[in-house]
C-alpha cells in the first residue's frame, strides 16, 4: 500500500487557479524533492496534504486513510505527518525541552520522563543537547530549524514534509540544516522536501517533481531531471535560462536597436564584453545572410531572433526562425569570400544547425 496517494487534487484562491488535477503516489521510504519557480504551488501542495488548506476537489489518502473524507478524523491522520515550516514556529514562551515534549505528552500519552529522554536523544543527534533549556530567542535560525525538525520527529511520523526549510536562514546556517536532513535521508523515513537547493535535491532525492503550469509538469530521477530534462519549462528552470527576443518585419529594420537590445541583455546577466560582441556579430551576420538569401526585394519579411543564456552552463544559444525560401547558410564553403561572415560565425560557435519545415527556416547556433 502506498503511504500517500493523491487523486485529482485542485486548489484555487478566488479566481487564481494554483493547482489542477494533481495525481501522485508516494511509497514508503521514498524521498521526493519538489522544485519549481515562485508561486507555482509547491508549498500549497504540502499544506493541502495536511489539510492546512482545503482542496477544491480531489482526494488525499495518508497510509490508507482518506484525510479528505467528510467524516475523517483529520487530527488523528495528521499525526502520521510531521511538518517543518520555513519560519520554525517554535513556542517563544517555552524552552527547547518544553517545545519538544508538549505534543507527545498531550497527544500520544507519553510520560514526561519518556518524552524528555527521547528529546535528549534527538538533540544529541542534531548537535544541540546543550541547548535543551534555552529559549528560541537566544538560538540562531539554523538552531531553531534543527529544533523544529526534532519536534516533528518526537511524534514518530511516517512521513516528514519540509516546506523550504532553509529559505528563512542566513546562508551561513543553511549547511547545518541540510546536514540534518541528509542524516534523516539515510534512514527509512518518507520525506517530501520543497527546496530551492538544487544540489541538495540531486543528492538526497529518489525522485524529483518539477512544478509548473498548475501541477507536476515533469518528474523523474535526479539524473533525469537535472541532466536530461525533456520539457521546455524544466529545461529553462534547470539551466536558469534567460531570454531575449527581437522581431524583424522589414529589410529596412533598425539594426542599432537590435544590437542595443543584445548589449542590454548581456550586461544585465553579467556576460563578458567579448561574449556580447560575439553575440552581436553572429546575429548581424545571420540576419544579413538570411535577408539577402531568403527574400526577394519586395517580399514580406518575417524573422524572429531568440537568444537564450543558460546561467548554469554559461552557454548562449541563438535561434532564428525565418520565412521565405529554403536556405541553409552553413553549407557555404569556408573559401567563399561572399559568405565570409558565416565562415567567421562557424568558427566562433560550438554547434550550428538548420532545419526547413512548413515553409520556415530554423537556424540554431550555440556559443
Amino acid at each position: 500500500m502506498s503511504l500517500i496517494e493523491v487523486k485529482g487534487l485542485s486548489k484555487s484562491f478566488g479566481s487564481l487557479e494554483v493547482l489542477k488535477n494533481i495525481d501522485l503516489t508516494v511509497e514508503q521510504g521514498e524521498r521526493i524533492a519538489i522544485i519549481g519557480g515562485s508561486g507555482c504551488g509547491k508549498s500549497v501542495f504540502l499544506r493541502l496534504l495536511e489539510l492546512l488548506e482545503q482542496p477544491d476537489s480531489g482526494q488525499i489518502f495518508i497510509d490508507g486513510k482518506e484525510i479528505t473524507a467528510k467524516k475523517a478524523n483529520v487530527d488523528l491522520i495528521r499525526r502520521s505527518m510531521g511538518m517543518v515550516y520555513q519560519k520554525f514556529h517554535l513556542f517563544s514562551h517555552m524552552d527547547v525541552m518544553d517545545n519538544l515534549c508538549l505534543a507527545p505528552v498531550r497527544l500520544l500519552g507519553m510520560t514526561r520522563q519518556a518524552a524528555e529522554e527521547k528529546a535528549i536523544d534527538l538533540l544529541h543527534q542534531v548537535g544541540l543537547a546543550t541547548r535543551a533549556h534555552a529559549f528560541p530567542s537566544v538560538l540562531s535560525g539554523g538552531q531553531q530549524q534543527r529544533i523544529a525538525i526534532c519536534r516533528s520527529l518526537m511524534m514518530e511520523p511516517k512521513v516528514l514534509l519540509f516546506d523550504e526549510p532553509t529559505s528563512a536562514l542566513d546562508p551561513t546556517m543553511v549547511g547545518e540544516v541540510l546536514a540534518v536532513i541528509r542524516m534523516l535521508a539515510k534512514r527509512s523515513l518518507t520525506m517530501l522536501i520543497v527546496t530551492h537547493e538544487m544540489n541538495f535535491a540531486r543528492e538526497v532525492a529518489d525522485r524529483v517533481l518539477f512544478f509548473a503550469e498548475k501541477g507536476i509538469y515533469e518528474q523523474g530521477t535526479p539524473k533525469e531531471i537535472f541532466e536530461n530534462p525533456k520539457k521546455p519549462l524544466t529545461i529553462d528552470f534547470i539551466n536558469k535560462s534567460k531570454h531575449f527576443s527581437f522581431d524583424i518585419t522589414s529589410k529596412d529594420f533598425d539594426l542599432m536597436a537590435f544590437q542595443g537590445g543584445i548589449q542590454t541583455f548581456g550586461e544585465k546577466y553579467g556576460l563578458q564584453s567579448k561574449h556580447i560582441m560575439r553575440l552581436q556579430l553572429c546575429c548581424e551576420e545571420l540576419v544579413v545572410e538570411m535577408l539577402n538569401s531568403c527574400y526577394a526585394e519586395n517580399d514580406e519579411v518575417s524573422m524572429k531572433f531568440t537568444i537564450t543564456y543558460a546561467e548554469s552552463t554559461k552557454e548562449t544559444f541563438i535561434v532564428l526562425t525565418c520565412g521565405g525560401k529554403e536556405y541553409n547558410p552553413f553549407v557555404q564553403s569556408d573559401d567563399d569570400e561572399a559568405h565570409l561572415g558565416i565562415t567567421i560565425l562557424k568558427r566562433v560557435s560550438s554547434a550550428t544547425s538548420h532545419i526547413f519545415a512548413d515553409g520556415t527556416n530554423t537556424i540554431s547556433v550555440r556559443l
